[in-house]
């Protein structure tokens, strides 16, 4: 089976590699040449765990390549997927299609015989449906079928989450498509890996619900985290305490500075779009998003009160710059709003993360980026965690007091104990416990 993937971007490079990987003859295409030209000469243009090794090893092989020729891409192909990026739209916060129905054109100028066209970027409901509408109105006499395969890949773990999926999500209108789908996903059903056969717009729908619940969850435990500080309870037996349930999970009740990354934003405010265009608002999600943008910048005052109410003239050393660990993505990370919080009221900054600081430059200014983890604290008044790098979570703490002017710890992933941390002699904050320790 050979396949066509339409964008080399994060979901079309992780999928395309994870095709090959199962036997399938992939083509990626991108109009980024400088993108094409990096990924044939061996460079990953992103950072995934285990991505470079993938994609290296089924270029050898012969069973992916690389090109910007869309139409070489799509000729001869079985399934082509549409993988490319669906940004919000200024303005309206909409999902911006422009990319999508591009490419969708651009497709159907190239079609030379049956084909399925399959969205796997997150699109609005509705979009598969004018996906066929542009191909049919470019091209009357092509044959092919519409399809919606929606990702759920996480960063930093995507290639497992595609090799071991908790499910795959296929729309079709006809059986025709729905089997070669089938036939593709076919290695995972040896895991007996569940195929939910659906219609488009239910295909569509189920990614927008996905990522919005789990913002949902995320802001939920925030939430209470916060009422846990003015009450004095701990976040991380509330969380333990709930999430034992069944019914609810111990996935995603960590509490913390917000979501951020390429999906939840973005997805969760098109979801709003959406729901109010089709005259039922979703509230729940409409509050999500008003919620995680204010719980960023409330991060910030955090730090400020930590620093005894005033920063002005102080340094803060971050510790993570990116949305997660594992992954080189600055999207909406919530240190963009923290430092430029920060940098507003009078401070001035020095950070490091592992992956992120290449794109965090273009983002952000007069930041000094340090070249390790000790080397950003030295001088610092205080010394804010904000992504839970594994590089961080053992720090040694007599040498961190030795650096930092005093000894201001803010933990906004909560990886260390307060008891310790009292006991080392720092004055520790975190989020949704008391603050602890006099500093002396």
């Amino acid at each position: 089976m050979k396949i066509g993937m339409i964008g080399a971007g994060y979901v079309g490079l992780v999928s395309g590699a994870c095709f090959s990987e199962f036997g399938v003859d992939v083509v990626c295409v991108d109009k980024d040449a400088g993108r094409i030209d990096s990924l044939n000469a061996g460079k990953c243009p992103i950072f995934e765990p285990g991505l470079e090794h993938l994609i290296a090893s089924n270029v050898g092989v012969g069973r992916l390549r690389f090109t910007t020729d869309l139409a070489e891409t799509v000729s001869g192909a079985d399934a082509v997927f549409i993988a490319v990026g669906t940004p919000s739209r200024r303005g309206d916060g909409h999902a911006d299609l422009t990319y999508v129905y591009a490419a969708a054109k651009e497709i159907a100028e190239a079609l030379d015989g049956y084909t399925v066209i399959v969205t796997k970027s997150t699109v609005p409901v509705g979009t598969g449906r004018e996906v066929k509408r542009v191909i049919q109105e470019t091209r009357p006499d092509a044959a092919f079928d519409v399809a919606s395969n929606p990702e759920f890949l996480r960063e930093g773990s995507a290639i497992g989450d595609f090799m071991r999926p908790d499910r795959v999500v296929i729309g079709t209108e006809t059986q025709r498509a729905r089997n070669l789908l089938s036939e593709l996903y076919r290695p995972l059903f040896l895991l007996e890996t569940p195929i939910i056969n659906t219609e488009l717009e239910t295909a569509e729908l189920i990614k927008y619900a996905a990522n919005s619940f789990l913002a949902t969850k995320i802001t939920f435990i925030n939430e209470f985290a916060s009422l846990c500080e003015k009450v004095g309870a701990d976040i991380q037996d509330v969380a333990r305490g709930i999430g034992l349930d069944g019914r609810i999970g111990s996935k995603f009740l960590h509490a913390g500075p917000g979501y951020g990354g390429s999906c939840f934003p973005k997805d969760t405010i098109a979801l709003v779009k959406t729901a109010r265009d089709a005259g039922s608002p979703i509230r729940i999600v409409e509050t999500v998003v008003a919620i995680n943008d204010a719980r960023k910048t409330a991060m910030a005052t955090k730090v400020v009160e930590a620093c005894g109410g005033a920063v002005a003239g102080k340094t803060i050393a971050i510790l993570g710059l990116t949305f997660k660990p594992n992954t080189d993505d600055m999207r909406d990370s919530p240190s963009l709003a923290i430092i430029e919080a920060l940098q507003k009221a009078g401070a001035s900054i020095q950070a490091y993360d592992p992956q992120g600081m290449r794109e965090a430059a273009t983002l952000l200014e007069d930041v000094k980026f340090c070249a390790g983890t000790y080397e950003t604290m030295e001088g610092a008044d205080a010394l804010v965690i904000v992504t839970e790098w594994n590089a961080f979570r053992a720090l040694d703490l007599n040498r961190v007091k030795t650096l930092l002017t005093h000894p201001v710890l803010v933990d906004l992933r909560n990886i260390y104990n307060p008891r310790e941390m009292e006991q080392a002699g720092f004055v520790y904050h975190s989020v949704g416990r008391s603050p602890v320790g006099s500093g002396a």
